[in-house]
């Protein structure tokens, strides 16, 4: 018996001491958001670009940031496993989780090395936040987001159109058309991300910001969108329920 203890014991150190484990495959939600298994997890201590959030670069022409945004977390995870610490639920998205990530051999999370290159904002209030330097010295090199206009993620989500711009391109004197161009009246479609998204005020009652439509829907045809979702658990993350007319046995497409 006391020798079966003592090996129960050995083998409880090992786990406890062994190093983590790193998942094989990764997900790429957006550019801040990585789906490891059945859980998602968002970059811990940054914002990232919405998939269909539009920017404008250093040329005053509008460009596809949030696409960009994916894109580039991809590159940086290139396919390796990566393993992420979850370090509890996210406030601002329903059912994910906040991670601290890392690619297997990197000791750099993934949430410096986005803020690093330009495609994601430092959030932490305090003078001392982990990625504030980080994030001044993108500014600086106008890499990424910053080498033209945009508005903070955050702002873009819930269509607040009078937020402060960003960048090293916002000339005072063209301030409404870079709105115009940032917030379009037809909002275009990402690749692959047919699911529309409408701010409304009836969605409150049930804890949302907006009503989601899916191209089965009778709603879906003719509807001007406030943003574009890959999938229904990307808009119910974001805040938006599924439109009653669709709710029956309706699919996305």
């Amino acid at each position: 018996m006391r020798s079966r203890a003592a090996l129960l014991a050995t083998l409880l150190l090992t786990c406890l001491s062994a190093p983590p484990a790193f998942a094989a495959s990764a997900v790429i939600k957006d550019g801040g958001t990585v789906q490891l298994g059945s859980t998602t997890y968002r970059l811990d201590g940054i914002d990232a670009p919405a998939i269909d959030q539009l920017c404008i670069d250093e040329h005053a022409d509008v460009w596809s940031c949030g696409v960009e945004a994916r894109d580039q977390l991809t590159k940086l995870i290139g396919g390796k496993p990566i393993h992420c610490d979850d370090i509890g639920a996210d406030p601002s998205f329903k059912k994910r989780r906040l991670g601290v990530c890392k690619i297997e051999g990197d000791p750099t999370s993934l949430s410096e090395l986005l803020v690093r290159q330009g495609y994601a904002l430092n959030v932490e209030a305090s003078a001392t936040g982990r990625f504030k330097p980080d994030e001044a010295a993108a500014r600086d090199n106008r890499a990424g987001l910053w080498k033209g206009c945009f508005v903070a993620p955050r702002d873009f989500r819930i269509g607040k159109k009078d937020g402060a711009l960003l960048g090293n391109s916002c000339p005072a004197n063209r301030e409404q058309q870079i709105r115009d161009a940032l917030f379009p009246a037809n909002l275009p479609m990402p690749a692959a991300c047919n699911i529309k998204g409408k701010y409304a005020v009836r969605a409150r009652v049930t804890g949302n910001i907006g009503i989601y439509h899916l191209q089965a829907c009778r709603s879906y045809p003719g509807l001007a969108q406030d943003h574009w979702f890959c999938s229904e658990e990307d808009a119910q993350a974001a805040g938006f329920r599924r439109a009653y007319n669709c709710r029956a046995g309706s699919k996305g497409k």
